[in-house]
């Protein structure tokens, strides 16, 4: 069961995505929070595998509570769900440590599979986000990195989803060895986690841009 704290200053936005989640398989929501500041109190009672957060709210916006819940939480993932498809928010959210980052206008069951690639450790960016980050990152003047074909073959993986354990089992290699692939790919292309890594591998066409 994927325990699931909900971050929204709309109560109606938040009973609403509190009954989808219900009713998603092996999905419940064991707390909500209206402010990032009550956020870190739910957080802490409850400790979810998960906080969909928002990023505009009062007291204290989603983007510095997902960076404290980050350093006293750092098994819990967060995912930035929201109204906003402003390229500089996103960007925020992600350096604060989010996971991914879904609009709210998504289907149900995209926000489900978002989670649910989260929790696995994946990395779920809206397409629209995907979009406005790689348009984003395609200004700055691209560094020239050599990787093996090994390690395109993980940043490939890593771009359709994939924890450790299944990029392992796609590859036939052990998952240290997944691990140790990653650990080189983030100091060559000068990243500092998954999300990131999968920007840059779209960025430069190392996986299709959705």
């Amino acid at each position: 069961m994927i325990r699931v704290v909900l971050v929204d200053d709309h109560p109606l936005v938040r009973a609403g995505l509190a009954q989808m989640l219900d009713h998603a398989d092996a999905v419940s929501v064991v707390g909500v929070a209206g402010d990032g500041r009550e956020a870190q109190t739910v957080v802490a009672e409850h400790l979810p595998d998960l906080v969909l957060m928002d990023i505009s709210m009062p007291e204290m916006d989603g983007i510095e509570a997902t960076r404290l819940l980050r350093a006293a939480h750092p098994d819990t993932r967060v995912v930035m769900l929201t109204s906003f498809s402003d390229r500089d928010r996103i960007l925020e959210a992600i350096d604060a440590g989010a996971a991914g980052y879904l609009l709210k206008d998504a289907e149900p069951e995209e926000i489900v599979q978002g989670i649910r690639a989260a929790v696995a450790g994946g990395s779920p960016l809206d397409p629209r986000a995907a979009t406005a980050l790689v348009e984003q990152r395609q200004q700055a003047q691209a560094t020239e990195v050599t990787l093996t074909p090994r390690e395109i073959e993980v940043l490939q993986c890593l771009g359709d989803g994939l924890a450790n354990k299944a990029i392992a089992r796609r590859l036939g290699i052990a998952e240290k060895t997944v691990k140790a692939h990653l650990t080189r790919v983030f100091s060559a292309i000068g990243v500092s986690d998954r999300t990131q890594a999968v920007l840059w591998a779209r960025d430069h066409g190392v996986v299709p841009t959705p």
